[in-house]
């Protein structure tokens, strides 16, 4: 499965959630993740620009492999997610326990508050993420998930709903990536 997806730091919440409600975003509710990411034992992802993920979401764990980014306008990768037995905590300590006796070494972990949301554009479902992420701030993040040959399509649709809605400049970083810069000055 490829994601295209957008991320965008927020600015004024209260005129971006105007716009979204003006585009007919049905929001779904709010979950809290964490999510612990891992470095491969023979090579480094913050170099290759891949990802290796455990998703915890109330009782749901999921592991998730991210690729390297596939175009220099948004955040278009490899995405391939498999869900892990329900079991909230427990389970995510099994699943710790088998990658580091894989030899694979934890990185961060990354905490946040999701409301997730769907809008309808141009006939196409897109995800909508507004997260409060701990210790970086407010973003929103605009995804579809489709298959190879859609990806250009996804891709176009994805900078042109962005570009109606009040956000700056599109970032490219994950969240892992901006929380391993550390605070910026200003």
């Amino acid at each position: 499965m490829i994601e295209v997806e957008m991320k965008f730091a927020i600015g004024d919440g209260a005129k971006l959630a105007r716009a979204l409600d003006t585009l007919g975003i049905r929001w779904l509710g709010c979950v809290r993740q964490q999510d612990h990411y891992f470095n491969h034992p023979c090579r480094d992802f913050a170099q290759s620009d891949e990802a290796l993920r455990l998703r915890c979401q109330g009782e749901q764990v999921v592991l998730a492999y991210k690729g390297p980014k596939l175009d220099p306008q948004t955040k278009t990768r490899v995405e391939i997610e498999v869900p892990l037995a329900a079991g909230g905590e427990p389970a995510l300590q099994q699943a710790q326990a088998l990658l580091h006796a894989l030899g694979f070494r934890p990185v961060a972990v990354v905490s946040k508050q999701r409301r997730r949301g769907e809008l309808e554009y141009q006939g196409q479902r897109v995800q909508v993420a507004w997260d409060q992420v701990e210790r970086l701030g407010e973003f929103l993040e605009l995804e579809i998930a489709c298959r190879e040959e859609q990806a250009p399509g996804a891709r176009e649709l994805v900078l042109k709903l962005a570009r109606e809605l009040p956000l700056g400049q599109s970032i490219r970083k994950s969240y892992l990536e901006l929380l391993l810069e550390g605070p910026k000055d200003k």
